[in-house]
């Protein structure tokens, strides 16, 4: 008879959070694992028993990912165990988060403009710059032309149904608030066409989750080494409720227009070279398909260098 093993669950964990360490303590119940071969990220464990391993790390270690939500401040990271060959043990990840209220100052002064948080009847929206692989917030406002400039927009669902982020339209200006003299960039128009990617690299990034959308910008010789602030319409929509004025569409060189979502419903695209007529956006809380959120990053400065 094949001999059931127990079920790896977080009651085997105990976190210990403090401000700038953490604490992981892992109790093993079965005899056949070996606890050495547990990983915190990167980290080997700081001691081992036979039935227990010990990690005391610092958050700055073992590829902790740090991020921003709403008024929290999370470090994330996974407990990996590495099954060697025919073990009876085999392979798992689990997740682990070290929560804490969002100081009020953690960002520098500067930085505090391009991570904000909007809200909307009980919608809450967040857009913001951030770091090259997207796992935190960006540690500058400075980007070289050419560059990647990484984007996230995201939505908390709360107690609605899954929800579907698209921008929407997003132009770069000169100036904080749009104005008739405003100098304006279009990035994305015609409902959710990222138009920049036909003349550069700029592309939306492959979905973790439809509550939120990532965009690399190339960073673009409008306003050269001034200050620039990029305007979106952040758009929280019903994910089956796709069509050709509610989309997310960047432009494949040598293949044409995709849709980020569904490749296979690409022809919601075909509009993005002529016009994509515009419907009224019904509200969620009506039992509707969506609400829209206008939503301002920046400054933000692109230098030749």
């Amino acid at each position: 008879m094949e001999q059931k093993l127990p079920t790896v669950s977080l009651t085997d964990m105990k976190l210990d959070c403090r401000p700038d360490y953490m604490t992981l303590v892992w109790t093993e119940s079965r005899p056949q694992a070996d606890t050495s071969l547990l990983r915190l990220g990167s980290c080997f464990p700081t001691s081992v028993t036979v039935r227990e391993a010990v990690f005391s790390v610092d958050l700055n270690d073992c590829h902790f990912r740090r991020l921003v939500t709403g008024n929290h401040l999370m470090y994330t990271n996974d407990l990996i165990y590495y099954s060697p060959p025919n073990s009876l043990i085999p392979s798992f990840t689990l997740p682990v988060v070290c929560a804490y209220e969002r100081p009020k100052d953690w960002f520098p002064a500067i930085y505090e403009p391009v991570f904000s948080t909007f809200n909307r009847d009980d919608l809450v929206f967040h857009f913001g710059l951030m770091n090259a692989d997207f796992s935190g917030p960006a540690e500058s406002t400075s980007f070289s032309l050419g560059s990647f400039i990484p984007i996230m927009a995201s939505v908390e669902q709360q107690h609605h149904q899954p929800l579907l982020l698209l921008l929407d339209e997003c132009v770069a200006a000169t100036t904080p608030e749009l104005q008739h003299e405003s100098n304006l960039y279009p990035i994305i128009t015609n409902k959710g066409c990222l138009m920049d990617s036909k003349t550069s690299r700029s592309k939306y990034e492959p979905r973790v989750k439809t509550s939120e959308i990532r965009l690399s910008l190339q960073a673009f010789k409008f306003a050269l080494g001034e200050d620039v602030f990029i305007h979106c319409n952040l758009v929280a929509w019903d994910p089956n409720a796709l069509d050709h004025t509610k989309k997310a569409c960047h432009y494949v060189k040598d293949h044409g227009w995709e849709l980020l979502d569904h490749p296979t419903y690409s022809s919601y695209c075909d509009c993005c070279e002529t016009s994509c007529k515009s419907r009224k956006t019904r509200s969620l809380a009506s039992g509707k398909h969506g609400v829209e959120r206008k939503a301002v990053l920046g400054p933000i400065t692109v230098t030749d260098s």
